[in-house]
């Protein structure tokens, strides 16, 4: 078991509804609290449970809407009433983490926290700890990290880290480097030859910095988000005060990922630093990664999710995931993509697996919000 680290707050961003897992992800029913994996628990609560060994349940607070508020706190019984950050509407990353950032730290002036995505999962709990123990020694030394997962092939679907060959020593920090730059999703080829060079990394997402430093970059490259969550954050525990100032202030937040805000200028800058993760990681961002995560590894397979699935399958591949209770017959098909709700069946395949957003948007378009 890990020990708690004093110091240490967790953030969980639990935000966005997964359009590219529509029709099973929905506005009201997003994608962290979907169970994807067979673990019994929604990836928000299998988020929780691994972070638990390095915070205890008293130091992990989750950034929310609230409209998830109640599905929220029936996932985590354990989150205390303080730790939950109420937004108004979706603002984007940099608004989300900020305003946890400068909560945090106007409570303790010196804590360090580490954001960690409501929707991803990760195999290889013990293996993830260490590298989290490595960011935050890494982060107390002033720096903003991020946590690299080492490329098991040529992916194209997410962005890149270039670590640099400069030298950096931080105690408890034996795999810690300095980031070059970032770079965005590449093509095949790009992405081939980043593997083949071995000082790539995909960009997780995952960023650990103390609260004070991480508030500072902001500071510097977006002033008019830094003081607005400032403001927020001056008012937030007090309760009368609150509701009224997110109202007024939030909705004129600026929408901008932390990659871009926070993460990228500290590269310039010669501030990020990143741990390589070694655990087996999947953002599960479209039905063809939820394929090859349920299948683990073989990609002949016909995966089948959902609680009383009633499948006939016959010479073919894919996944299909059932909220009915109607008889599905695949026969002679390969690599396809079948989810069947209620109100809403998809059909793809796992080639074409990105574009079911592009649907999500076109319903949007015709006013058919009612499927959304």
């Amino acid at each position: 078991m890990n020990a708690e680290i004093d110091d240490f707050y967790a953030v969980i961003p639990a935000g966005g509804i997964g359009s590219r897992l529509w029709p099973l992800s929905r506005a009201d029913a997003p994608k962290f609290l979907h169970d994807l994996t067979g673990s019994g628990h929604s990836l928000l609560r299998d988020t929780w449970d691994r972070l638990l060994p390095l915070t205890g349940p008293d130091r992990i607070a989750v950034v929310t809407g609230r409209a998830h508020r109640a599905a929220v706190e029936g996932e985590l019984p354990d989150l205390t009433d303080q730790n939950i950050f109420l937004e108004s509407e979706p603002r984007d990353s940099s608004a989300a983490i900020g305003l946890a950032a400068a909560i945090l730290h106007r409570r303790n002036p010196n804590v360090v926290i580490g954001s960690f995505a409501a929707d991803h999962v990760i195999i290889g709990p013990r293996v993830f700890q260490m590298a989290v123990e490595q960011a935050v020694a890494t982060a107390r030394a002033g720096y903003i990290v991020t946590i690299g997962i080492q490329p098991t092939e040529p992916a194209v679907g997410f962005g890149y880290i270039k670590r640099s060959t400069d030298e950096l020593v931080v105690d408890g920090a034996p795999e810690a480097t300095l980031v070059e730059h970032f770079v965005e999703k590449p093509d095949l080829e790009t992405a081939k030859a980043y593997l083949a060079e071995r000082t790539y990394l995909w960009n997780a997402g995952m960023f650990i910095s103390r609260a004070d430093v991480l508030l500072d970059q902001l500071a510097r490259t977006k002033p008019e988000l830094h003081a607005g969550l400032l403001e927020l954050a001056e008012v937030w525990d007090d309760r009368d005060r609150r509701g009224p100032a997110v109202d007024r202030i939030w909705p004129k937040l600026e929408k901008i990922a932390i990659d871009y805000s926070v993460a990228e200028p500290a590269a310039e800058a010669g501030r990020l630093a990143v741990i390589p993760g070694h655990f087996d990681w999947d953002d599960v961002g479209d039905f063809a990664s939820l394929a090859k995560l349920m299948s683990r590894g073989r990609p002949d397979d016909f995966a089948i999710l959902g609680s009383g699935a009633r499948v006939l399958t016959d010479a073919s591949s894919g996944i299909l995931v059932s909220q009915t209770k109607r008889v599905i017959s695949v026969v002679g098909v390969r690599d396809i993509v079948i989810v069947d709700t209620p109100d809403a069946l998809l059909v793809t395949t796992k080639e074409q697996a990105q574009r079911v957003k592009g649907v999500v948007d076109a319903l949007k378009l015709t006013g058919r919000g009612d499927v959304l």
